[in-house]
C-alpha cells in the first residue's frame, strides 16, 4: 500500500479479488491513506481519476480486475493530521466479546447479524471503525482482510498489522481459502448436492430500461435491480465468472433446505445470486428473493415462511480454513446466530451432522 500521495506520474492499478464491490472513494482510503478527502473529490471531479477509461463518481462500486487510472498527485494532498481519536472501551469489549481466535498476527471475529462490516452512507457503527479501539502502543491499528455483507453473520479474519494484512489478502486472492456458509433456502434443490458455475454482472441488462414516468411500486423494484448482481451472459462487458459448491444437510420439504455452501470465487453477494438463480432464495433476504419465473410467491418472499422464522438474512460464514501467515493453520468456525439457531431449533435440524461440502473441490 502507498503510504503518502506523492505520485509524479500517472499509474494503473489493478482491483485485487478483496477490494471487490468497495466504493471508489473507500479504495483510495484504503491504498493511499493520507489523500485528503476533498483532494480526492476534485481529481474524480475533473475526471482525472478514471476505471475503465471511463468517468466515475466516489460511489462507484469496484469489481475485481477493473484498471483505476490514478492521476499524479502532490504531498500537499495529504489530509490534514487529527488529533487521535480516544479509542472506545465499549468498542474494545464488544470485539472481545465477538472474538472466536487471536494472536499476535490475526483475529477471528464473529461478526453480528446486522453490523455493517465497513462504513456508508448513513453508517456509524462498523467493525472497520471499532478496530480502533485495538490499536497498540505502536500505533498499529488492525486491517480488515475480507468483507461479509451487513446482515451476514459468522467468520470474519482481521490482521493486527499491514504487513500480516497484505499476506493474507494475497491468500485469498490466490484462493488458498476454502470458505464454508451455512444457509436457509426456500423450497429443496435437486439434485441435493451440486455445482453452481455463472456469469454474474452488477445492475440491469443494457436495453432493459425505459424513458417516462413508472409507478411508485415499479420505481422501488427497479431501482433495487439496479443494485443486484444477476446472471449475465459469457463475453458481456463487466460479467465476470462465479463458482458455488452446495449441498444439503437436511430439509423440511418443500417448503425448506439446509444448506452448505463453498464459493470458489468471490463475487459481491455471491452466495445469495446463485440461490436465488437456482430457484431456491436463502430465507429473509429481501433482495435476492425471487423463486422463479412467474412464481406467484414473488410478491411477498417472506409470505411462506413457517411461524416462528424470523425475517432475518438465515446466512451464516460458518467457517474459515487458510495457512496461517507465520505457522500452521488457522481453521475457525461460527456458531449459529440467535436467529438461525432459533429456526435450527425449531426444524429440528443437527449442527453436529457430517458436512459433505468438506468434500467439494477446490476448483
Amino acid at each position: 500500500m502507498t503510504d503518502e500521495p506523492n505520485i509524479s506520474q500517472v499509474v494503473t492499478r489493478i482491483v485485487a479479488e478483496d477490494d471487490d464491490g468497495v466504493r471508489l472513494d473507500r479504495w483510495f482510503k484504503r491504498h493511499y491513506p493520507q489523500l485528503s478527502l476533498s483532494h480526492l473529490s476534485k481529481m474524480i471531479r475533473k475526471g482525472e481519476v478514471r476505471v475503465e477509461g471511463k468517468r466515475v463518481e466516489g460511489g462507484t462500486r469496484l469489481e475485481t480486475g477493473q484498471k483505476v487510472r490514478v492521476p499524479p498527485m502532490r504531498a500537499d494532498a495529504a489530509a490534514t493530521p487529527q488529533a487521535p481519536r480516544a479509542p472506545s472501551q465499549a468498542d474494545r469489549r464488544a470485539l472481545e466479546e465477538m472474538t472466536l481466535y487471536e494472536d499476535d498476527d490475526v483475529i477471528v471475529l464473529n461478526k453480528p447479524y446486522g453490523l455493517a462490516v465497513q462504513g456508508g452512507s448513513g453508517t456509524k457503527k462498523h467493525v472497520d471503525g471499532m478496530l480502533a479501539a485495538l490499536t497498540d502502543r505502536k500505533g498499529n491499528r488492525p486491517l480488515l482482510v475480507h468483507r461479509l455483507d451487513r446482515d451476514t453473520s459468522g467468520v470474519l479474519l482481521v490482521a493486527r498489522k499491514r504487513g500480516v494484512a497484505a499476506d493474507l489478502g494475497a491468500m485469498f486472492r490466490s484462493r488458498e481459502t476454502r470458505k464454508i456458509y451455512w444457509a436457509l433456502v426456500r423450497g429443496a434443490p435437486k439434485p441435493g448436492q451440486g455445482r453452481i458455475s455463472l456469469f454474474l454482472a452488477k445492475g440491469a441488462r443494457m436495453g432493459d430500461d425505459r424513458s417516462g414516468p413508472r409507478p411508485k411500486a415499479e420505481y422501488e423494484a427497479r431501482q433495487l435491480d439496479l443494485e443486484k448482481m444477476r446472471v449475465a451472459r459469457h463475453g458481456e462487458e463487466n460479467a465476470q465468472h462465479s463458482l458455488t459448491y452446495y449441498a444439503t444437510l437436511d430439509k423440511t420439504p418443500p417448503r425448506l433446505a439446509w444448506l452448505s455452501m463453498k464459493p470458489v470465487t468471490g463475487r459481491t453477494h455471491q452466495l445469495r445470486a446463485h440461490a436465488e438463480a437456482i430457484g431456491h432464495p436463502i430465507v429473509g433476504d429481501p433482495k435476492y428473493g425471487r423463486m422463479a419465473d412467474n412464481d406467484p410467491r414473488d410478491s411477498d418472499p417472506f409470505r411462506a415462511l413457517p411461524a416462528g422464522v424470523e425475517r432475518k438474512l438465515h446466512l451464516l460464514a460458518r467457517r474459515l480454513i487458510l495457512p496461517h501467515p507465520r505457522r500452521g493453520m488457522i481453521d475457525v468456525t461460527a456458531p449459529l446466530p440467535p436467529h438461525m439457531k432459533k429456526s435450527w431449533d425449531m426444524l429440528g435440524y443437527d449442527v453436529s451432522a457430517y458436512d459433505p461440502i468438506l468434500d467439494a473441490p477446490d476448483e
